[in-house]
């Protein structure tokens, strides 16, 4: 993976959130559902190959050729085209916003 210390930094932040949420709710469900919540969050963000998907639809179920490869990096950073991507933007944010609120509203019950 590429992209390992954005991965640790993540899970690290992630931690500490874990124990905040513990020390001041005590509640070890409260704990989990935030594990749960959290790593989805970073596995979906940090995990996919962004470059193979970032092909038409109908190359997904064929491995990346050299040339597709060579094609994707001279394009830019992964990050860059992710941000460049409106409806991915606007579809990770009704996501995650919408998780975040359900979260939110169990942790602080």
């Amino acid at each position: 993976m590429a992209h390992d210390a954005a991965l640790r930094t993540s899970l690290l932040c992630l931690a500490a959130v874990i124990l905040l949420v513990g020390v001041f709710t005590h509640s070890p469900k409260k704990m989990i559902a935030t594990y749960v919540v959290g790593a989805l969050g970073i596995a979906a963000l940090l995990l996919p190959d962004w470059d193979y998907f970032d092909r038409d639809f109908s190359r997904w179920p064929y491995p990346i050729t050299a040339d597709e490869r060579s094609s994707l990096v001279s394009r830019g950073s992964a990050f860059l085209r992710f941000a460049s991507s409106p409806l991915r933007l606007i579809a990770y944010g009704a996501i995650y916003g919408y998780a975040l609120h359900r979260w939110w509203e169990y942790v602080s019950k």
